[in-house]
């Protein structure tokens, strides 16, 4: 028998079809599909339905079925013998000692047990992406968080993965900030640090009402994209200016949120943008409505019936978000070889991503060995259930939000430790930790409610409760002056049902990682590292350790270690740092 993989859905998965062919012929196959982690773990592991469905493709009973397939598979070198239960489910109970040899593996290797993919892929994430001259916001954390999650463990399986910033740093915003400058703030044009990144944010708002408001001041602020696109020198140093201030007040955040990307805007993009419109009109895809180039989609529909366009090129000449994004597609695929190219962006741009993919794919920019996929995430909320925004009105700043964060989890700490000094690194770590998990532990497409208190507790479904029972393990090697790693290779044995439950739940890390990597839903992960800090409190709380005989004692001793650099794994994919002490 070969060896087993480190994901023992798919191992169980791929025996069934295996199984399924050699019984059924290439209908078999599909059964390797049906196969899922059990709900009721009375019955075993993992469960399959699948001869339920087989049995009315072939016309037979399903328990006929279920029993000429058992017939056929082999799985005895880790499960016990698979039992057939109501009208043909099929149940399968992994076996303790294959469960021991597991959970030694996972303990001895740097990766858990677990091997890069064999067939690595270049993969282009984008993420955060704000605005030039704008304050990042709430959305932005999602995108930022979100995206970082999945860089993570796309590179753990051994993907090459490039973190791109799509910064917006081009377009007619710069012409409109630039001329309100020039009347209002000159110095800022030419001299750096003029005024502070809020400043800009008031001022880039004064100059978007004027521009909706004055038509003369809209003509001039055209004219100043055009100096800017042109290169004219006074322009192009304006721009750096506003750019670069900009640059490092996002810079902060990053930093304070242990994230790491690499910039290239719009503005990268801009010698490409001619060569799109060029293209799409050789391809015979472009046509001309009301004076601007578009491309009529497929499946987009208006009220009338009539297919929507995608423009390319607006009637004055100008391009426009599409534009850009095409060019972007085209280049990394043509010029970073990507392979997957992924989208951190809100809900509301699904339309526009499943625009410009449609287009990239009739252009034969997108082509079938390319997946594109836009990620899409909900709005952040408030307490009161509306969008999540100051007292006064206004978009809550990213940064703000982080300072606030830290400030609370000081009070909770000194709450808890009074007359303590506060140790700032520790808190700084409980914070930023407890933002990211209370975000990343959502299902990313739904709207979440954003609350301090929530996110800070000790107790549900948060990291502060994750990082405890990390810590608990600390303790545990501290109260009995252990080294874990200088602690030997031991069999684990399993006297207790909270053993074989913290086993099990272990070795389903690989697969975990898995559907994260290949659905790009973190929240699956953050689900199963609650999950095994529950087991583990369980374990831990029901059974003696340290003053266990052997060889349990070394059996639990091994269990939690093995739950600890699970934890730690898991809570790095997140993006989250752990705690020795709280």
């Amino acid at each position: 028998m070969t060896a087993i993989a480190p994901s023992l859905l798919q191992e169980l998965a791929s025996r069934l079809e295996w199984a399924g062919a050699k019984t059924f012929g290439a209908v078999g196959q599909t059964l390797g599909q049906t196969v899922t982690p059990a709900k009721d773990l009375r019955f075993g592991d993992y469960q399959c339905n699948g001869p339920l469905t087989l049995a009315k493709t072939l016309g037979q009973k399903p328990r006929e079925v279920a029993t000429a397939l058992l017939a056929a598979l082999d799985v005895a070198d880790f499960c016990e013998a698979p039992t057939i239960d109501g009208p043909g489910f099929l149940n399968f109970r992994l076996k303790p000692d294959f469960l021991a040899q597991r959970l030694q593996t996972m303990q001895r290797g740097d990766r858990l047990g677990i091997p890069p993919v064999p067939h690595p892929q270049k993969i282009i994430l984008d993420f955060s992406s704000p605005n030039i001259a704008k304050e990042m916001h709430v959305g932005h954390l999602r995108s930022t968080i979100l995206g970082d999650c999945l860089a993570r463990v796309l590179s753990f399986w051994g993907h090459e993965v490039l973190r791109l910033n799509h910064v917006g740093d081009w377009g007619t915003q710069f012409g409109m900030l630039i001329t309100h400058l020039q009347t209002t703030h000159p110095a800022a044009l030419d001299q750096a640090d003029a005024l502070a990144l809020g400043d800009l944010v008031a001022l880039y708002r004064a100059a978007k009402a004027r521009f909706d408001e004055d038509a003369a001041f809209r003509e001039a602020s055209r004219l100043a994209v055009v100096d800017l696109q042109s290169g004219e020198p006074m322009a192009r140093l304006a721009w750096q200016l506003l750019c670069e201030q900009s640059r490092r007040e996002f810079q902060k955040i990053y930093d304070g949120l242990g994230v790491h990307l690499t910039e290239r805007g719009e503005s990268f993009y801009n010698p490409y943008l001619k060569a799109v419109v060029q293209d799409l009109a050789a391809l015979g895809l472009l046509q001309e409505d009301q004076g601007a180039q578009c491309v009529f989609l497929e499946g987009f529909l208006n009220k009338e019936g009539q297919p929507l366009p995608l423009i390319v090129q607006k009637s004055d000449g100008g391009y426009n978000y599409a534009t850009t994004d095409l060019a972007a597609v085209r280049y990394r695929v043509t010029q970073d070889r990507a392979q997957r190219l992924i989208y951190v962006t809100d809900a509301g741009q699904a339309d526009h991503f499943a625009a410009v993919f449609q287009v990239a794919q009739r252009a034969g920019w997108l082509p079938p060995t390319v997946e594109a996929v836009h990620v899409p995430f909900g709005l952040v909320l408030g307490e009161d259930g509306k969008k999540f925004r100051t007292r006064s009105g206004d978009t809550v700043s990213l940064q703000s939000l982080l300072d606030e964060a830290i400030a609370r989890a000081a009070a909770d700490w000194q709450s808890r430790n009074p007359g303590q000094p506060v140790p700032e690194e520790v808190v700084r770590t409980m914070a930023m930790g407890a933002i990211k998990y209370a975000d990343l532990s959502q299902n990313r497409t739904s709207n979440y409610v954003f609350s301090y208190d929530k996110m800070l507790s000790l107790q549900g479904n948060t990291a502060p409760y994750l990082l405890y029972a990390y810590v608990r393990v600390q303790g545990i090697g501290r109260k009995g002056d252990l080294d874990f790693a200088q602690l030997a290779d031991g069999l684990f044995t399993f006297a207790d049902e909270t053993e074989i439950t913290l086993a099990k739940h272990l070795v389903q890390l690989p697969e975990v990682l898995m559907a994260v990597a290949s659905d790009l839903y973190p929240n699956r992960l953050c689900q199963y590292l609650f999950e095994l800090s529950q087991k583990f409190n369980q374990f831990y709380d029901r059974l003696p350790v340290l003053a266990a005989p052997e060889p349990e004692r070394a059996s639990r001793l091994g269990l939690c270690d093995l739950t600890a650099k699970v934890l730690r794994q898991g809570l790095e994919l997140l993006g989250i740092s752990v705690l020795e002490k709280m």
